[in-house]
């Protein structure tokens, strides 16, 4: 399977800062045929475009594009999930009950603006939709001092906010965002995780996809209102 991608490709290292070069070095090519990927004269190998996808942190169809997801947004949303849906005994929310309610805010988000909050391409996995990101920017938040993780339990990973990021205001989502995150997690506070996971597993989107496959945001527009999140 081949991906002509030149125009994609030159938009998202134009974006992200990095040179020819050290693309070229990176996927096993020399710069030389680097340059005819970007100028169109040479044909993207399904092996290149996965390495590219790995290294711009995107899909092969957000490579195929050039469009990169909000990722500075997107780890903005994680901390208004922590903050907003935590447990009111020690502020802690669970991994993955964390994961599903991002998953509910962008198609919630692409249900009534036909755009996704964040950008993000979500795969349907075994515990339900996520971005391939989620777990680096978890990462990058708790090496950043924004949350603790809690991984002294076997089945549970507990995150928090840290004291310090509590103080900050959010300065990427918008006030409707905001409150439209606010809703949902009001909504869930309470319930346990495996309800948040059974109930996006029973919404379409996870439902007719395939294991592994990005779900499209469109599929979330034949839902019921009572349904979206």
């Amino acid at each position: 399977m081949i991906y002509t991608t030149s125009q994609g490709l030159k938009i998202l290292r134009t974006k992200t800062g990095i040179s020819q070069a050290d693309i070229a070095d990176k996927i096993g090519i020399s710069r030389a045929s680097y340059i005819a990927l970007e100028q169109g004269k040479r044909e993207l190998t399904l092996s290149e475009a996965q390495k590219l996808s790995d290294l711009f942190g995107v899909s092969l169809r957000e490579l195929e594009t050039g469009t990169l997801p909000l990722y500075n947004k997107y780890k903005e949303m994680i901390l208004a999930y922590v903050r907003l849906a935590g447990s009111e005994k020690d502020g802690k929310i669970p991994k993955t009950k964390l994961a599903k309610l991002l998953y509910l805010a962008d198609f919630s988000w692409f249900y009534t603006t036909f755009q996704s909050m964040s950008g993000m391409q979500y795969r349907r996995i075994k515990y339900g939709p996520v971005p391939d990101m989620y777990f680096r920017a978890i990462d990058e938040l708790e090496e950043d001092g924004k949350i603790s993780i809690d991984r002294s339990k076997d089945d549970m990973i507990l995150i928090a906010e840290n004291r310090g990021s509590q103080k900050e205001q959010f300065s990427v989502l918008s006030k409707e965002e905001l409150t439209l995150i606010s809703d949902i997690a009001k909504k869930w506070k309470n319930k346990r995780t495996q309800e948040i996971v059974d109930f996006t597993h029973n919404q379409l989107p996870y439902k007719i996809c395939v294991p592994d496959e990005i779900i499209p945001y469109e599929l979330i527009t034949q839902e019921d209102p009572e349904y979206v999140y």
